[in-house]
């Protein structure tokens, strides 16, 4: 058994469900388990891909989000990826845990770099919606040094948004470059990106130079890059003849590539001129500029010649030099056992040993220039004998263990990613017992401009300050400078609330006229950056951009990000809450980004709950809520094993899953790292996999997958499959009679396995020429059989051996024998009539096989007549399987028979079948259509029924056609789509139509139903749905702008179902399991808002909220007040001796010190001595499952006294009853499903179930919601 762990989260290891949104967002980091891969969801969307098909299943769950900083670590990426798939166990029945990063304890660099990214993405500015407007941005360009395929077309990315849809317009070489000059040139539609073809001819090298795009729109210009655009080159070698390369035998040597310059530069490898590639090792190895460098040559590199490659990225073609061929001279005699000996290969040959000398680069010093954010790469290659090793060394300090590492047989030091602090001077030391000698390299780290701070787009409320700013290093430090709408700022026209001041533009008093776009362009000798930032002048509340409600469901232990998009001018500030509590989120295991995310760095059983983010600014608030649920995680603790089995046997592969009960388990199966087929022979269980009669191609490897919507689980084990029979072989016929002959065989090898059976086989040449059907059975006994035969087939036989492992391969067919003719002995089967149009019948049959046929040219006698008629039989010969009978009355009953006949006579005499003719449109409607409205929500129907002449075919239903005309509330607009409700036509005259919208004025039509299709309409009757209970009230809001009040706000119900009389609202102060006195309040039907005073700071209220018609309450919607501050913190600090568990345990000791005590005063009573015995460690109480994660979860808010709460005469509070039972409701009839499938229900008046003490005033007492007066 093999186990791998490749545990992954689907969806981001989160699932995210809201009404009508389709949402997945988490992330997830390490968890404690130091090798167990867990996603980053937030990083990546899409698969990376694993180093087997079990791994893709088993995927990181990872992806590209920001592809021009992901590209980057691709290469990265791949080489990790790599030493995944080398490190993947191997050994049988082992638990080890799988590919384990380079790092102990840490995770593999392209991880932590993409972690890296995705925190870089959190921190972005805030968007501005697209139905908002805003000047241009740039959303996707080509790169700045774009080389293009000679071959291809040549496509020039420009990409922009803004509102309105902004224009585009490019320059090359800085000159506005005009398109509809150039017919090879075009834009696309709603894009700026240039297509340049060259299908009807052209030179690509024409087209070279820079391209700059500008994306207009009223409020402004937007800039991309200066995009430099490059034709791919790879050119040829020059040809050459080359002679013999001479060297003496212990000599250094260089073989010189010289590779043509192409764009981009050629992939370079040695091969030999027959394409085989040359071993390298640490004597013979490839240099960073192509070149072979010996560091010693021996008289076995000349058994080869040696030939440089060039592969040229873009038209994928290999160039190849023309082959060095070498000459070694040699003092010594070959000898082959000295090559195969290394310590003694120099002084076997007779080379003499010399000290180590630098062959690249030449002398002791050199210097080596490098960008900051490159690779740095130094090279030392040394010659000697016998071949030095390279060592690697920084002046004055180690080498970063987290960037470098060592390649070409330690010849080459990479260190990555380069930053200022890896300048200084390196030196590479190379020795062999005859010495040592260095060489420094002094590194000096230069930097292309990069940003400190980037300018961001600025969002502005009308009046407000504000400041662009564009800081960028880079050595030599960057020249900045600012242009607005793509015009250099001095150019442009003068803006008195606009101030620059060096790398910062400062805007005072900003008014709408303010709005621009701004660029700002820093460079030195290395390069320039480029950013956009607009300046827009709005004001706006705020609003979510993201769905509300939404659940997150997260994997223990994982890092999640819960995700509220906002905006907002002025900006808004936004802060998160939890279960209602009083407190902001931020600090400790939670970060809040700029953008709104809150980030939760490893999910415990106690962060589960409601999270709700508040955006704020002087024009509102907005509030969003996150539910996120913590599941355990799934994990197979019995794994399948590895097994032989023989074959034809039931094999189980058990595949035992815990995971957490709430997700929804799938248990799939691979084999050999491809999805399995679950066939006739498989029984794939919850908690195994059953394969039946094992067969050989049974063989390979399973994979155990189990996966839940966030994540997964795997384990593999190999099946080994042993051999079955081989084919039986020299088939004879003897002993030929009429109907019979005998069949031998020689049994073949049974493989250690005793033949238990023999299958025999044939096969007829006339109706299914090379089909083999089974013939017989014989014991594995046996050799020999005599074989029944029917007349008129032409055999030809086989015979498959059985064993215990399986069946053999069919022997050899035998040679053929044809038996005699006779006449049908039976008639075909299934006969049936059935018409397919009004006026025939169809009438087919199960056609006879081979061996039923007894004679040649099998035909059938058809004969059908009128059933009860009478009259006398008509019949027809066919020699297919269907005849068609036309000109027939519609839907009667047929009287049929078919008979077999062939050359020789004619079957027994058939069975007599019913069939009928084909059906038509039903001629007659239902008549005396009455409607009885039953509630409002329901009709009653009633018709009379059809005669049966009329239907014309079989009734299947009566089909009422019923639509919605109107509403009876004025501008209310319906859908008057059309629905049915169908009745059978044998269930009497009488049916029900529900689901109907109250309060409404419907049509309905009925028709009758056949085979055929629906016959005519009847009259349209109308009717009117009488007034019902309204839906519930919409947006019910609880906002607490203080600690004294309570504001309650609503919307009216979507479905009003009547004309609405007013609400009813319904609250009550709780504290803990005691509630006070239920307080009732009714409301005008215009009326949504309402302010309640609450008297103290501890309870909490419910509110229950309600819509009236005439008809009575409808469905109520119920929120509560969250929790104060001090409750929150009172929860949380109870006293461990309320907890019942303690209570228990307490008593526990008490009863057993108690017992202790009477048994010692007992012994002391009597006198005696007794000796002082160990006392066991017996435990005194279970432990508290809330132990599990070292925590414990204390509560004593049922023992809190309910202050300000209201009691009866006898002292105690009345508790609330539920407001809530569908029960109360009405009628007891099914509910009713709008048409986009909600529900709306139906209701009748309900009773209050308590008496109000009058009409409260609206100064009743609340609670305080602690959200909102924070936020």
């Amino acid at each position: 058994m093999r186990r791998l762990v490749a545990r992954a989260a689907a969806g981001d290891a989160g699932e995210a469900t809201a009404p009508a949104a389709n949402s997945s967002d988490c992330a997830q980091g390490w968890s404690p388990s130091p090798w167990r891969l867990i996603d980053l969801c937030a990083v990546w969307d899409a698969g990376v891909s694993l180093p087997s098909a079990v791994w893709n299943r088993a995927s990181y769950g990872v992806g590209r989000r920001r592809l021009n900083e992901a590209e980057k670590l691709s290469s990265v990426r791949e080489a990790q990826l790599e030493r995944l798939a080398a490190a993947r166990p191997r050994g049988p029945g082992s638990r080890e845990p799988g590919p384990r990063p380079t790092m102990a304890g840490q995770p593999p660099p392209w991880l932590r770099a993409a972690f890296l990214l995705w925190l870089l993405g959190l921190g972005r500015a805030i968007e501005i919606p697209m139905d908002l407007s805003q000047p241009p941005t740039i959303t996707r360009q080509s790169v700045k040094d774009h080389i293009v395929d000679p071959r291809d077309n040549i496509l020039i990315e420009c990409e922009a948004k803004g509102n309105p849809a902004p224009s585009f317009h490019w320059t090359r070489n800085s000159r506005f470059f005009n398109i509809a000059k150039d017919p090879r040139v075009s834009m696309r539609r709603r894009s700026g990106t240039l297509v340049i073809d060259f299908r009807s001819g052209g030179r690509p090298e024409e087209y070279e130079g820079e391209y700059q795009c500008f994306a207009r729109n009223k409020f402004g210009t937007a800039l991309s890059n200066r995009i430099r655009l490059q034709v791919s080159k790879s050119p040829l070698w020059p040809k050459e003849n080359l002679d013999p390369v001479v060297v003496q035998e212990g000599a250094p040597l260089t073989l010189q590539c010289n590779p043509p310059p192409g764009l981009p530069s050629p992939v370079i490898f040695w091969m030999s001129s027959s394409m085989e590639p040359i071993t390298q090792d640490k004597r013979v190895s490839q240099g960073h500029n192509g070149d072979l460098y010996f560091s010693n040559v021996m008289l076995q590199d000349m058994q080869t010649d040696y030939s440089c490659n060039a592969r040229f990225h873009f038209t994928h073609t290999i160039q190849q030099k023309n082959p060095f061929t070498l000459k070694v001279l040699t003092n010594h005699p070959y000898n082959d056992s000295s090559l195969r000996n290394p310590p003694d290969m120099y002084s076997a040959r007779g080379v003499a040993e010399r000290t180590p000398s630098f062959m690249y680069p030449q002398g002791t010093a050199s210097s080596q220039m490098v960008l900051r954010g490159m690779d740095l790469l130094l090279e030392c290659i040394a010659s000697g004998v016998p071949t030095p090793d390279i060592a690697w060394y920084k002046k004055g300090g180690d080498l970063p263990s987290d960037k470098a590492k060592f390649e070409n047989f330690n010849k080459a030091l990479r260190i990555t990613n380069v930053s200022e602090e890896d300048s200084g001077e390196y030196f590479c030391l190379a020795s062999n017992k005859m010495g040592s000698i260095r060489h420094t390299i002094s590194v000096r780290v230069k930097a292309a401009p990069y940003w400190l701070d980037e300018p961001k787009n600025l969002i502005l409320a009308p009046g407000e300050d504000g400041r662009l700013v564009c800081r960028a290093n880079g050595n030599p430090k960057p020249t900045v400078q600012w242009m607005v709408n793509g015009e250099p700022l001095q150019s442009a026209p003068p803006n008195p609330n606009r101030e620059v001041a060096g790398d910062t533009i400062i805007f005072r008093d900003t008014q709408i006229s303010s709005r621009a776009v701004y660029q700002c362009n820093t460079s030195n000798e290395h390069g320039y950056l480029l950013a956009n930032a607009f300046v827009s002048v709005l004001d706006v509340p705020p609003r979510m951009l993201s769905p509300r409600n939404q659940l997150i469901r997260v994997i223990l232990y994982n890092r999640t990000r819960l995700d509220c998009p906002f905006f907002g001018s002025p900006i808004p500030t936004l802060r998160w809450f939890k279960n209602g509590q009083g407190s902001n989120l931020d600090g400790g295991n939670y970060h809040v980004y700029e953008n709104g995310s809150l980030e939760i760095k490893m999910i415990r059983k106690e962060d589960q709950g409601i999270y709700t983010c508040v955006a704020t600014n002087i024009l509102g608030k907005a509030e969003n809520q996150v539910r996120l649920e913590v599941k355990d995680p799934t994990r197979i603790y019995r794994m399948p094993e590895d097994q032989v089995v023989k074959r034809g046997t039931t094999v189980q592969l058990e595949c035992r899953v815990k995971h957490d009960p709430s997700l929804k388990l799938s248990v799939s199966w691979l084999k050999d790292d491809e999805p399995l087929h679950i066939g006739n022979r498989m029984k794939k269980e919850d908690d195994s996999l059953t394969i039946f009669g094992v067969a050989e191609r049974d063989q390979g490897s399973y994979t155990c997958l189990a996966s839940t919507e966030l994540d997964r689980d795997v384990a593999k084990a190999q099946l080994t499959v042993l051999g079955r029979p081989d084919r039986p072989r020299d088939l004879e016929l003897t002993d030929l009679a009429e109907r019979s002959v005998r069949l031998t065989w020689i049994p073949g090898d049974d493989n250690n396995s005793p033949i238990t059976d023999y299958v025999v086989q044939f096969e007829e040449d006339q109706f299914q020429p090379g089909v083999w059907h089974d013939h017989s059975k014989f014991p594995g006994s046996v050799n020999s059989a005599i074989l029944q035969l029917s007349p008129y087939v032409n055999y030809q036989f086989r015979v498959i051996a059985v064993n215990e492992v399986g069946s053999s391969h069919p022997s050899l067919p035998s040679e053929r024998y044809r038996t005699s003719g006779a006449p049908p002995e039976s008639n075909p089967t299934d006969v049936k009539g059935e018409g397919t149009r009004k006026n025939n019948m169809e009438i087919t049959w199960t056609p006879m096989n081979a061996t039923s046929a007894f004679g040649p040219n099998l035909r059938y006698i058809v004969k059908w007549r009128r059933r009860e008629t009478r009259e006398t039989w008509n019949n027809v010969t066919v020699w297919g399987s269907r005849y068609v009978v036309g000109q027939t009355p519609v839907y009667v009953p047929y009287e049929i028979r078919v008979q077999a006949e062939n050359d020789f006579g004619k079957g027994p005499e058939p069975d007599t079948v019913i069939g009928y003719s084909g059906e038509d449109y039903p001629r007659a409607a239902p008549t005396d259509v009455k409607i009885r409205v039953l509630n409002s929500t329901a009709i009653g129907l009633q018709w009379n029924r059809v005669y049966s002449d009329t239907v014309q075919g079989h009734l299947r239903e009566y089909r009422a056609y019923y639509w919605r005309e109107s509403s009876l509330l004025k501008n209310l607009w319906v859908s008057q789509k059309r629905q049915q409700a169908s009745f059978p036509g044998d269930r009497g005259t009488r049916g029900v139509v529900s689901r109907l919208f109250p309060y409404s004025n419907y049509k309905l039509e009925m028709v009758v139903v056949n085979g055929r299709g629906d016959g005519p309409r009847s009259e349209t009757k109308e009717f009117t749905t009488p007034e019902g209970v309204p839906s519930a009230p919409r947006r019910f809001r609880v906002r607490q702008p203080n600690l004294e009040t309570i504001n309650l706000e609503w919307d009216h119900p979507e479905h009003p179902n009547g004309i609405m009389t007013g609400y009813t609202l319904k609250y009550v102060a709780f504290n803990g399991t005691k509630l006070g006195k239920q307080i009732v309040e009714n409301f005008s039907p215009n009326q949504t808002k309402f302010t309640v005073q609450r008297a103290d700071p501890v309870s909490r209220y419910r509110f229950t909220l309600g819509a009236r018609t005439q008809v009575g309450l409808g469905e109520a919607v119920t929120e509560e007040s969250p929790a104060p501050p001090n409750e929150a913190y009172t929860n949380n600090q109870a006293d461990i001796a309320t907890q019942g568990w303690f209570i228990g345990l307490m008593c526990a000791i008490a009863l057993l010190v108690l017992i202790l005590l009477i048994v010692c005063f007992i012994k002391r009573s009597r006198g005696g001595k007794y000796p002082v015995r160990e006392k066991k460690d017996v435990p005194l109480g279970p432990e508290d499952p809330k132990e599990e994660d070292g925590s414990f979860d204390y509560s004593d808010e049922d023992n809190k006294p309910l202050q300000g709460s209201q009691t009866s005469l006898d002292g105690t509070i009345k508790q609330q009853e539920s407001d809530d039972s569908l029960v109360d409701y009405g009628e007891g009839g099914e509910g009713q499903f709008n048409e986009d499938g909600s529900f709306i229900g139906q209701y009748t008046v309900k009773k209050d179930k308590e008496e109000t003490e009058g009409n409260e005033s609206s100064e009743a007492t609340s609670p305080v919601n602690a959200i909102y007066s924070l936020a």
